[in-house]
């Protein structure tokens, strides 16, 4: 039997930072959902397919076989056996990936090829609607928050460690705007799982949220 972890939450809150270092230490696969999409962006691109044509994506999202597999302790992506790691990081591929997201039947298909891919692994999965939608039996669900503003702050030193210029304010009224988006949007909103544990991450390290996270599993 799998082990399934599902880490939910809003923009910022560092879940990705955090089921990174919870799959390390677990020896999980950490399902990365968005690169996930962007290999179906990528297939999109290779078939010539225009991003507006909703029908054809529909239609050929079903041929499309990704999954997620370790190799030399580097997460690998597969796109129908293909290892597209290299591939999928570009502007154009980012460019498609957020015009096919929205469709119903796109993400139909890579719900499918997340929950066949946690039926066979053990997984940490992070999302909006992973414990929710995607893995509604997760053995662990996980909530994972914190104050606007200290996820506005954390992001500003992100980008300010890159070396671009940001504006604190303008970045704390975007994840505003983007917390009110996930939460009221039709299909799949962000919201805590009945079962989820509520984890305010505001005043608190990652390793001490990693530590509560691998506490939760014993």
């Amino acid at each position: 039997m799998s082990y399934n972890i599902a880490i939910d939450g809003p923009a910022g809150a560092g879940k990705s930072t955090i089921a990174k270092r919870i799959a390390r230490e677990k020896q999980f696969i950490y399902v990365d959902t968005g690169a996930m999409y962007r290999a179906m962006g990528l297939y999109f691109l290779r078939n010539g397919i225009d991003a507006s044509d909703m029908g054809r994506i529909s239609e050929k999202c079903m041929e499309a076989d990704i999954t997620i597999a370790y190799e030399n302790g580097e997460q690998v992506v597969f796109l129908n056996g293909e290892n597209v790691n290299g591939l999928i990081r570009t502007e154009e591929v980012g460019n498609m990936t957020s015009a096919i997201s929205v469709n119903p039947d796109v993400r139909k298909k890579l719900v499918e090829l997340q929950q066949r891919l946690a039926k066979n692994s053990d997984v940490v999965m992070d999302g909006r609607d992973i414990g929710t939608c995607v893995l509604p039996d997760a053995d662990v669900k996980v909530y994972l928050t914190a104050g606007s503003n200290v996820r506005a702050r954390r992001r500003y030193e992100e980008l300010a460690a890159k070396g671009e210029s940001c504006d604190l304010a303008q970045i704390e009224k975007d994840i505003i705007e983007r917390d009110e988006r996930d939460m009221n949007r039709e299909v799949s909103p962000l919201r805590q799982a009945e079962d989820a544990v509520f984890l305010d991450s505001s005043d608190m390290s990652v390793d001490e949220v990693v530590e509560k996270i691998l506490s939760l599993c014993k």
